[in-house]
């Protein structure tokens, strides 16, 4: 499978689409300055204890409070209170855990006031983004994640992969991890570590040692609760996930980013530097990929397939629902065999839409009813495998005998939602636009003030590509020659697709934008 990843980064926020064989399958936007991003680690301060949700709210130094529930502090929560209270004290100088002495395991079925107490500082990480009106969810399982491996502290475990399935290998890097473990802190062997050698392993556990010292300094540094490790960008992080042999290509368009994910890259895989490229095409970065193209067609209530049957796709507060609808297209196919083609083509697309759009809890889907066992059997197999790639956490139930199959996706952060209708921009919604011939002299007129007070500047205007082709027709009876032999002035003309039918800009030489009003 060809991955190719389109980085489009702006003064305020980044976007990361990821393609597959040139499809579309996650589109994510991280807006810069953000309070909140899932693995970042705070100071936090217990603030109000609700022993009836059996949870706490906790300051973490920004306006929203953030939400830490009983079944989120984890076994090792006691051990985690006591580093926490004992660095802040002073009273233990080193970052490693090689002295540390553990506590007992927390209960699972205990009482979070048993546990707090108001105003109790504590190490915690986020678990989820902000959702609608929900702050933040937190963890005391704090998590250092990295390409290889996931470092502990205080679990003092080993763990493997799941999808490392060869017995030999799963052995030998579990002697691995015993030979480089630091003492009192756990490991999780990543799929990627298949094949690793212990030097690549060892220089990843020495970098997550040298986050944890930093989390250590800024603990001992200052006792107001704030954020203490920021979790690497979504970019990097994306890259950290993902990258393998598959990934043939990364395009992205700003100076800062590209030279941010280069040094990423270099660090974690410097075989793949190559693959890391500036993009200095003169359309949008986004267009020019067709990302774009596929945005447009992607989102909203319905997604259509190449055989022309589409899906309907709506949210509720409880959960979101997915009806699939053959379409207009008659099949010269039985019908179960047809209904079978459909379900397993619907299938292949929710499995991409909910990576694209990000959707998480409750999905229940209304396929084509099918009798034959085999086929619901088929179609129940083919979605466990298009499934496969979802990096989310997910379960997949059976169709019912009501042809429904419902399956429950990790919730995260908020479900993307890309409006894909709107008023026009022309008519503003009123059906009646401007005159062509009007429209036309308002640029003679806007050329003629720009000329009076900028006599010697160069002048490039730039339109809808219909209005372009209106401006150039006509090769020398053209506008654009009718223009430079009026005002003695050449005026370049640009194409943006971007641009609605009556929108147009005008630059000097120097691309700075020349306004009118």
């Amino acid at each position: 499978m060809e991955k190719e990843l389109i980085i489009r980064g702006s003064d305020s926020e980044v976007e990361i689409a990821l393609l597959e064989d040139k499809k579309l399958v996650e589109l994510h936007t991280q807006a810069k300055n953000e309070a909140f991003v899932v693995g970042d680690i705070f100071l936090g301060e217990i603030g109000m204890l609700r022993p009836d949700l059996n949870a706490a709210f906790l300051n973490v130094g920004v306006r929203k409070d953030a939400f830490l529930h009983y079944t989120d502090l984890g076994p090792q929560v006691k051990s985690l209170q006591k580093y926490t209270k004992v660095v802040q004290k002073k009273q233990y100088n080193s970052s490693n855990l090689d002295n540390f002495k553990l506590e007992p395991d927390n209960r699972k079925d205990g009482l979070i006031n048993k546990v707090f107490h108001r105003k109790q500082p504590i190490l915690v990480q986020i678990l989820k983004e902000p959702i609608s009106t929900k702050g933040p969810r937190l963890t005391c399982e704090i998590t250092l994640p990295g390409r290889f491996l996931v470092l502990t502290p205080f679990a003092n475990i080993i763990a493997i992969s799941k999808k490392i399935s060869n017995p030999e290998e799963r052995k030998r890097l579990k002697v691995l991890a015993e030979s480089i473990k630091p003492k009192n802190f756990g490991l999780i062997l990543r799929t990627a570590a298949e094949g690793k050698k212990v030097a690549e392993l060892y220089e990843e556990i020495s970098g997550l040692m040298a986050k944890w010292k930093g989390i250590y300094d800024e603990l001992q540094s200052n006792p107001k609760p704030r954020k203490l490790l920021s979790e690497i960008d979504k970019a990097s992080t994306i890259f950290r996930d993902l990258l393998n042999d598959d990934f043939n290509k990364v395009v992205i368009n700003d100076n800062i980013l590209y030279e941010s994910v280069k040094d990423y890259v270099k660090g974690i895989a410097p075989d793949k530097l190559k693959i890391v490229k500036k993009y200095r095409g003169q359309k949008p970065i986004f267009e020019s990929f067709g990302v774009n193209k596929q945005i447009k067609s992607s989102f909203g209530k319905t997604s259509t397939m190449k055989s022309g049957a589409y899906l309907v796709i709506e949210s509720t507060e409880a959960m979101h629902v997915i009806d699939v609808n053959s379409g207009p297209k008659s099949s010269k196919q039985n019908q179960e065999s047809a209904a079978l083609n459909v379900n397993l083509e619907a299938a292949e697309d929710i499995a991409r839409q909910l990576r694209l759009r990000d959707i998480g809890g409750l999905i229940i889907i209304d396929f084509i009813d099918m009798r034959n066992n085999d086929h619901r059997s088929k179609l129940f197999a083919a979605m466990k495998n298009f499934m496969k790639s979802d990096r989310a956490q997910h379960t997949i139930l059976p169709l019912s005998k009501f042809g429904l199959m419902q399956i429950t996706r990790q919730r995260l952060k908020p479900a993307l939602k890309i409006e894909t209708e709107e008023s026009c921009p022309v008519c503003n919604g009123t059906n009646v636009v401007q005159n062509s011939m009007l429209f036309v002299e308002e640029l003679e007129r806007a050329i003629a003030l720009i000329l009076q007070n900028r006599p010697t500047a160069k002048i490039q205007l730039e339109v809808h590509p219909f209005i372009y082709s209106h401006i150039k027709r006509g090769l020398l009876g053209s506008k654009q020659w009718q223009w430079y032999r009026e005002y003695k002035k050449w005026i370049k003309l640009k194409q943006n697709p971007e641009f609605h039918l009556l929108q147009f800009k005008f630059y000097d030489g120097f691309h700075d934008e020349i306004r009118i009003n």
